[in-house]
């Protein structure tokens, strides 16, 4: 969903394309439109139409958030190979996916999340997707819990689906730090910060909460 050079050719508007028109306002712009009408002006569109999609620019900025994991989950559920996958690897797949996601619009995320000097405010847009991402580590954790036939070793979803979106939140700000090439240290502490959760809910976490915080003092000091 990267963004996209604006058209001079009319186009049958939709959600993403509306998406994209905002991106592009907003990179090229350094700064985000102060009204609907004005961004419609800019791009030469009825504000109808906009508000077919969103009721204000700040649902649009929730929205954008909102598709990124909308379109990630459309790449898993294309893989037929996933449903057979375990809960951790397939919460690992999607956090390598989202953050494929995240960095195809590394530009727009970088601005959005860096906006303001009050980091509470930056993150008003990502109600949504917290939801979301919380509703799908419930499932997963879920799942996990079926297997179990003791129930004294099953998890409480709601205490793990919260975990998952800390464990998200500390990704992303990694992810906005990382300076490795393609983003490799990502990858790492993705691989890393989930088993260290899911060792946790299967009682397990000395190693590889010990492993994890080595290699974040090694990232942090480099």
């Amino acid at each position: 969903m990267a963004t996209a050079k604006k058209s001079t050719t009319k186009k049958t508007l939709d959600k993403d394309k509306l998406i994209s028109l905002y991106m592009d306002y907003v990179l090229e712009e350094e700064k985000r439109p102060k009204t609907v009408y004005k961004f419609c002006k800019e791009n030469k569109m009825k504000e109808e139409e906009f508000y077919n999609f969103y009721g204000s620019l700040e649902g649009l900025q929730k929205g954008i958030w909102e598709r990124f994991y909308e379109h990630t989950i459309n790449v898993l559920q294309k893989s037929p190979e996933f449903e057979t996958f375990s809960s951790r690897e397939k919460m690992l797949t999607f956090f390598y996916t989202f953050f494929e996601m995240l960095t195809a619009n590394r530009s727009y995320v970088l601005f959005s999340l860096k906006e303001h000097e009050n980091q509470l405010k930056n993150l008003q847009q990502l109600k949504g997707l917290r939801k979301n991402v919380k509703s799908f580590a419930a499932e997963l954790i879920e799942d996990a819990n079926a297997e179990k036939n003791i129930q004294a070793l099953q998890q409480p979803e709601k205490i793990f689906s919260e975990a998952a979106w800390v464990q998200l939140m500390f990704l992303m700000k990694f992810w906005m730090d990382d300076n490795s090439a393609q983003f490799e240290s990502t990858d790492v502490a993705i691989e890393k910060s989930v088993n260290t959760v899911f060792d946790v809910f299967d009682n397990t976490p000395l190693e590889r909460v010990i492993d994890l915080g080595k290699f974040l003092w090694k990232e942090k000091m480099a």
